[in-house]
């Protein structure tokens, strides 16, 4: 059973759309597979997203990781009547990728009433591990009025 509310009325082509014109969009992120307990998406190794000695900015590592997470939160809950919102991220990078593509899948740690926590672990073309973030979010009623 998946952990995304109405995971039928979810497409990855969707997830891309509701992207555009965004920060994400703009360094090259793209969503790429959802599973039942995971989210997956991709960021390009160019000109956006490395820094001056060639391998991946620590930043865009953070925005990847915040993108994906923040997604995977919000398609856990109904929509209609709460939003997910970042409340703290950590990162730690332990290998530098400079050509490629780096892929993320997002878990999550906790799925709770007013808080979620998420594991990102992204990884190069090889698959060996880049970076791990931890995203927290906070999940609020929207108000009607």
């Amino acid at each position: 059973m998946s952990l995304f509310f109405k995971p039928e009325e979810i497409s990855i082509d969707q997830l891309n759309k509701r992207c555009e014109n965004t920060l994400s969009h703009w360094i090259g992120i793209e969503f790429t597979e959802m599973g039942e307990d995971y989210l997956m998406a991709k960021m390009p190794v160019d000109h956006r997203t490395v820094q001056p000695l060639g391998v991946v900015n620590g930043g865009a590592y953070c925005t990847l990781a915040e993108t994906l997470g923040s997604m995977a939160a919000n398609l856990c809950i109904d929509r209609s009547k709460y939003v997910a919102l970042g409340l703290d991220i950590n990162a730690n990078h332990v290998r530098s990728a400079g050509k490629g593509w780096v892929t993320a899948i997002a878990k999550p740690f906790h799925l709770g009433k007013t808080t979620q926590v998420w594991e990102i672990k992204m990884m190069d073309d090889d698959g060996k591990l880049c970076s791990i973030s931890r995203l927290t979010m906070a999940v609020i009623a929207i108000d009607k009025n």
